[in-house]
Order: C-alpha cells, then sequence, then structure tokens
C-alpha cells in the first residue's frame, strides 16, 4: 500500500499548453506546493485550470501504476519539458470513484503543502441540508389538465399584454 502523506495539496498557478503527444495535448502547469519555489507538472489531465486545488506526486514519492505495482516518482521528460511530478487520480489515491486520467480536486480549506485527505471530501452534512436556492418546479410535478393549461396559457398572455401596456 502506498503512503499517500507523501503527497502534497497544491494549487495550479499558470498553465501553458504544449504540443501534442499521441493525439493528446500536454499541460504545463506550475504548481504550488507550499515549498519555497512552484513545481512544474506535465500533465494530459482535461480538468486542471488556473487556481484548482490538486493532489501532487512530488519526484521522490512513490505511487501505484495501472498494473497495480509500486513505482517512484522521478524527474524526468514529458513533450521536452522536465515533470517534477504528477497529479493524482482518485485510484492512486486509492479513493472511491473518479474516473482514470482526472486530476483530483480538493476544497479549498486543504492548506497548500498538506497531506491528501485518506477519503474523496463530502459536503457536510449540515451544508446539504440547508438550501439557498429558491425551490423551482421540477420534472416530477404532476400533468396539468388541458383545462388548467388553457387557463395558465390565459394569464400568461394576460400578464405579457398588461407589461406591454405599462
Amino acid at each position: 500500500m502506498v503512503d499517500i502523506s507523501e503527497y502534497n495539496v497544491g494549487v495550479i498557478l499558470s498553465i501553458e499548453e504544449s504540443t501534442k503527444k499521441g493525439g493528446k495535448v500536454l499541460k504545463i502547469c506550475s504548481v504550488d506546493i507550499g515549498s519555497e519555489n512552484p513545481i512544474t507538472v506535465v500533465t494530459s489531465a482535461p480538468n486542471v485550470r488556473d487556481g484548482s486545488r490538486v493532489v501532487v506526486a512530488p519526484s521522490g514519492s512513490t505511487i501505484i501504476n495501472d498494473e497495480g505495482e509500486e513505482m517512484k516518482v522521478e524527474k524526468t521528460s514529458v513533450g521536452g519539458v522536465m515533470s517534477h511530478g504528477m497529479l493524482c487520480d482518485s485510484k492512486m489515491l486509492g479513493w472511491s470513484g473518479g474516473a482514470a486520467g482526472v486530476a483530483v480536486q480538493v476544497p479549498d480549506n486543504f492548506p497548500l503543502g498538506a497531506a491528501p485527505p485518506s477519503s474523496k471530501p463530502r459536503p457536510k452534512e449540515e451544508e446539504s441540508s440547508v438550501s439557498t436556492a429558491p425551490v423551482q418546479d421540477g420534472l416530477f410535478q404532476p400533468k396539468l389538465s388541458k383545462e388548467e393549461r388553457k387557463k395558465l396559457a390565459a394569464e400568461k398572455r394576460a400578464a405579457k399584454k398588461a407589461a406591454k401596456a405599462a
């Protein structure tokens, strides 16, 4: 089992797109992982954006590859650019859910340089139970009868006519 405490939470400072390699666009990311200087990570993850808070496996840490074997992350040239680590997907962290090759995003309350959480962060119970959005008619409303639809249409026409006259 890989020790995910070797990984760091980081924020993407800038992204530069590179030439395609095997049909994939490579993104050269400058990532602040809480050290004195940001590191460069080259990725093909489609969901990285400026300001994204991600989990980084810096060079020297150990990851699990697609075959399930442990592998040491090393500084290496990817697409002609030196990469000093890699962005983690949920499978690398042992989290349930999430797609392979998609960089995990963590909430802003995780400090830079900190170890990632041991499980996928979920919204808190209190926050999810309190709804700030107004209630809207949904898909599961009972269907209106023909008379009710006619009455509603007449009311809308009258309201539109009144708004035009005003």
